[in-house]
């Protein structure tokens, strides 16, 4: 049983082998590109929407407010970066239908570096909304003997989300697997199921994660705070 798609060489360019992973992260991209460009390639106050427009507006627009309930604050920063994320996690588990597709998210690769990308932008987006300064200060808030432990904190969510994202998708993959060989007529369909709703969830909490982590980081000081400034 191969249960990472990292194990599966799918074809070689110039002597580097492309993997499962690589490969249909790719077709994830490229995907969501094309749909982008195809739905948006007319878009004019004087053309009405078609079907397809109008479901990616919503999308877009539930996208949005949801990062603003999070932040409390102007969303169109954080939109491109959360709204990303979810689309690329939600469109790689719904391609679960397609027969042989082996979705990116399922490999621990692929869920590392979607974290790193977390990991990373936590602090340049505090940075470029605290400054440098008022970003650092972060870290040694409410003491600077808080120093050690908001490092490992910082680094700790990146792990958190990268393990939380692969071990539910990977342990959904197992039980299909169980299931299959118990019953191999009636549990496909019910997995298949489960598969995309589980998917869905996980985009969604992935994403809601990433926004909270950059809004702690991007928020205002405390009133407290401001006033100790002030003064």
């Amino acid at each position: 049983m191969t249960l990472s798609p990292d194990q599966t060489i799918i074809l070689i360019i110039w002597g580097i082998p492309i993997n499962a992973t690589l490969f249909y992260t790719w077709i994830v991209m490229a995907i969501l590109t094309i749909a982008s460009m195809l739905i948006t390639r007319n878009l004019r106050p004087d053309i009405p929407p078609n079907r397809w427009r109008t479901t990616l507006e919503v999308i877009v627009q539930g996208i949005q407010e949801q990062i603003r309930e999070i932040s409390q604050g102007p969303s169109r920063h954080l939109l491109y970066f959360s709204g990303t994320l979810f689309l690329f996690v939600a469109t790689s588990n719904l391609l679960l239908v397609i027969p042989g597709f082996e979705p990116p998210t399922s490999s621990l690769s692929t869920t590392t570096a979607l974290a790193i990308s977390v990991v990373i932008a936590v602090p340049l987006f505090g940075v470029i909304s605290r400054g440098v300064g008022g970003y650092l200060r972060t870290y040694i808030e409410p003491s600077f003997i808080m120093l050690p432990f908001n490092i490992i904190s910082e680094f700790s969510r990146g792990l958190s989300l990268a393990i939380r994202l692969y071990g539910n998708l990977m342990s959904g993959a197992v039980i299909a697997v169980i299931l299959l060989g118990v019953a191999p007529f009636f549990f496909p369909v019910v997995m298949d199921v489960l598969g995309l709703l589980t998917g869905m969830i996980q985009a969604y909490i992935f994403a809601i994660l990433a926004t909270v982590y950059i809004s702690s980081a991007t928020a205002p000081s405390t009133p407290k705070k401001l006033e100790k400034d002030r003064s």
